[in-house]
């Protein structure tokens, strides 16, 4: 099973940027798919985007499409989400995550998980 640590959170104020990095270790990492996931407080934790093995498909939740971009270096065994035009909304303890299958990412399934990474967006 692949481990997974988030990096990246922080304040930041309302229409600026963040990047957060997803780091693997003890599995390829290139042979999972991944997925980032967010909790605000006192909601059900939602999904955000996800991205295949080969990085060459990805898919979004509408309310972060045009906004987020999800991508990977598996060379580096680690995964990102760049996040422009940040809203209040956004804020979020992030997860990200990491199954063979997409589906199975994008459903909340995935077999590993980090242990998140908050961002706090300020109007």
């Amino acid at each position: 099973q692949v481990q997974l640590v988030e990096s990246g959170g922080g304040l930041v104020q309302a229409g600026g940027s963040l990047r957060l990095s997803c780091a693997a270790s003890g599995r390829t990492f290139s042979g999972y798919a991944m997925g980032w996931f967010r909790q605000a407080p006192g909601k059900e934790r939602e999904f955000v985007a996800a991205i295949i093995w080969s990085g060459r498909s990805t898919t979004y939740a509408d309310s972060v499409k045009g906004r987020f971009t999800i991508s990977r270096d598996n060379a580096k065994n680690t995964g990102y989400l760049q996040m422009n035009s940040l809203k209040p909304e956004d804020t979020a303890v992030y997860y990200c995550a990491a199954d063979p299958g997409l589906a199975t990412v994008i459903r909340g399934r995935a077999d590993a998980w980090g242990q998140g990474t908050l961002v706090t967006v300020s109007s």
